[in-house]
């Protein structure tokens, strides 16, 4: 049996970015699918509404009111998030805003202070609360004619001011690991789209043609050493990642533990093909008990990854930038990757990319730069379990120059060979909250991976230099399963919207899985 799904997304952003007609949009799609959708509401209004004036409080008085406001939020989402969980259906919760949104309107000290006289801390509140956090550009950030502040009877900020909150609001977000910012680079339609299809990709729902085309994951190769003066706010993270043993090669199972200052949030990640290349991928949050008992599961094949996580916005566009640290393979020594999601190509991608870091090049789904191999513990000419496979490529890619009993797809498409466009998805991921960390026996996690960082540096590893993989996969044939469905039927026969403002593609098969989701 399916287990019921809880999902909790953040809307945030600017004024006038979208946000009270995504979310409506998005409720809309979820419960035409059947699923039961809760809208929490942006406290900051309600309290607002009632006559409150920040021009009219002292600084004493302003704190307190952020505090207090940050308090009804939290209970308030406590109230949804409890029927969620009672909930016998598949619960969407959309929360107008969420806790760290109120850091963007107060000093870091004065945040800090507040952290820490109730008890809290920016990881639970971050990364622990939310599965999701989908922020949306301020019209006064790209499309400012059609800023305005007439529709909103609590919003009268000019433009600079606008665009100055919108980047408070965003950077008060950096850090989560489900960060999308939706920008205006694109009409408003196709803005909201983008934000339903950014949901259903992390939930693994399969919509067809019903959304546009998607932001694909880019990889880039960069060089050091960093320029630490040249970054803008930042927050760094530290990450580590274990395979884990699995029944079928074809199968892969990670954990990874991911925090700061003492604080961590943890996530146990399967990865397993499907039929015509689609890999499911399910993430699942974790106890620290949890944790503690799946680490038994290590995989000693694989040496453990560990990495500093520094998540930037820039030019409105997220990046991740992935610092490999010891101890591991000599093939990690030095290597940091740059990661983000974007529509863009050519010299519009360059000219979103950081200009201040020494970039070599692009290596999306090249093998080499994949964790999963990046973490073998055997030498890559001399192994079996090397991938060769990455977003769906034929299982004969890169054979020329390594011999493999195992392929994995990591992401997938459908390539088409008859002129269409290619249509791509992203990995599906459900992320199910078993409740808050806990943090008892931290030690004794700490101890096990003190083991597994001994057993590194004690390792006979042979020291050879990274090398590439040049060989380029040839193009796989449509896919014509009735699983897939057909690539060609996909790209055809667009009619008109539906109440919701999702393009329906006029096949009956596509709407049945519309209406019931894809089932992981």
């Amino acid at each position: 049996m399916e287990q019921k799904r809880v999902y909790k997304v953040v809307l945030t952003g600017g004024p006038c970015g979208g946000k009270t007609t995504g979310q409506a949009r998005l409720c809309t799609f979820f419960e035409n699918m059947g699923w039961k959708v809760f809208r929490v509401p942006e406290t900051a209004t309600v309290l607002l509404s009632g006559g409150i004036k920040f021009t009219d409080l002292n600084a004493e008085e302003a704190f307190k009111f952020q505090e207090n406001l940050l308090r009804t939020m939290i209970q308030i989402e406590n109230t949804f998030f409890q029927l969620g969980d009672s909930c016998s259906r598949n619960c969407l919760i959309i929360c107008d805003r969420g806790a760290m949104d109120a850091s963007a309107f107060i000093s870091k000290d004065k945040w800090e202070l507040m952290m820490a006289s109730n008890g809290w801390n920016n990881v639970e509140l971050r990364d622990n609360r939310y599965n999701q956090i989908i922020h949306m550009v301020s019209a006064a950030n790209g499309a400012e004619e059609f800023y305005s502040t007439e529709d909103h009877a609590c919003r009268s900020e000019g433009v600079e001011l606008a665009r100055e909150l919108d980047y408070n609001a965003a950077a008060a977000w950096v850090g989560h690991p489900y960060f999308d910012v939706i920008d205006n680079s694109q009409d408003f339609d196709t803005k909201i789209c983008r934000m339903i299809e950014c949901v259903c990709q992390k939930l693994g729902i399969d919509t067809g043609d019903r959304l546009r085309a998607s932001s694909r994951k880019l990889k880039f190769l960069v060089k050091g050493p960093l320029p630490e003066d040249a970054f803008p706010p930042y927050q760094d993270f530290d990450v580590v990642h274990n395979y884990l043993q699995s029944k079928t090669p074809k199968l892969q199972a990670r954990l990874r533990k991911r925090g700061q200052k003492g604080h961590w949030s943890y996530i146990h990640t399967i990865r397993r093909p499907k039929m015509c290349g689609q890999v499911v991928e399910v993430k699942t949050q974790l106890t620290h008990r949890d944790y503690l008992n799946m680490l038994a599961q290590l995989d000693d094949s694989h040496f453990t990854i560990f990495k500093r996580r520094r998540c930037f916005l820039i030019n409105n566009q997220y990046f991740q930038l992935d610092i490999y640290r010891e101890p591991g393979h000599p093939r990690c020594r030095g290597l940091m990757l740059l990661e983000t999601y974007t529509a863009l190509s050519g010299e519009e991608l360059k000219r979103i990319l950081p200009q201040f870091l020494t970039i070599e090049k692009e290596v999306t789904g090249n093998p080499d730069y994949s964790m999963f191999n990046l973490s073998l513990r055997e030498e890559w000419n001399s192994t079996n379990k090397y991938c060769h496979t990455l977003h769906g490529l034929s299982d004969g890619a890169g054979a020329e120059s390594k011999k493999s009993h195992s392929h994995y797809h990591h992401r997938y498409h459908y390539e088409e060979t008859n002129g269409s466009p290619i249509k791509k998805h992203d990995n599906g991921l459900t992320s199910i909250s078993n409740g808050d960390t806990d943090r008892s026996g931290d030690a004794t996690v700490n101890s096990m991976e003190n083991r597994v960082q001994k057993e590194v540096q004690n390792g006979d590893i042979n020291g050879t230099k990274h090398h590439n993989n040049n060989n380029k996969a040839s193009e796989r044939k449509d896919c014509v399963s009735k699983n897939c469905g057909s690539a060609e039927s996909s790209s055809n026969n667009l009619s008109e919207k539906l109440n919701d403002g999702i393009v329906e593609n006029g096949t009956a098969h596509n709407q049945y899985e519309l209406k019931n989701g894809l089932k992981i």
